[in-house]
């Protein structure tokens, strides 16, 4: 009852409890972390393909983001995560996912944890769930790239 009056009343929204009190996100966290852009999983085997997993000992978080370039174009053509974790580390990984579909390896690898940080307004406490996000993008690019050393070689 108390986060319903406070959710109308602010553009702060209250997800969950914390062990310090009530954590208050904003509403794009909100969304995110509600209606999650694409999740999901694919095949890692698949030689188009980059599986980045990723966790945060800190507090538990961890992410598992895939990422299907198109080999003609260089371009991620679709971008999947499973992510484990507070509100912020959904809702990093979701934007994430928008941002860099349809982009190329190089324009991914230019996302940085601060412009999700920001897009969200995370707050401080919450800054290492849009690093997770980052580090995840930088995994997958990094796994398709040694497959598709790998199998040209072969």
């Amino acid at each position: 009852m108390l986060s319903t009056a406070l959710s109308h009343s602010f553009s702060f929204n209250l997800l969950r409890p914390s062990s310090i009190g009530v954590m208050f996100y904003h509403q794009k966290v909100e969304d995110h972390f509600k209606n999650p852009r694409n999740p999901g999983s694919m095949n890692a085997k698949d030689e188009d393909v980059g599986t980045g997993i990723v966790g945060a000992p800190a507090c538990g978080d961890a992410l598992k983001f895939q990422i299907r370039v198109d080999d003609k174009t260089g371009k991620i053509k679709e971008v999947k995560f499973r992510a484990f974790g507070c509100p912020a580390a959904v809702a990093s990984s979701s934007l994430a996912t928008t941002m860099i579909e349809g982009k190329t390896l190089d324009e991914a690898l230019k996302i940085k944890n601060t412009t999700i940080a920001n897009e969200l307004n995370l707050p401080p406490v919450k800054q290492h769930c849009s690093m997770l996000a980052q580090d995840a993008i930088h995994a997958a690019v990094e796994d398709y790239l040694k497959k598709k050393k790998t199998n040209q070689k072969e």
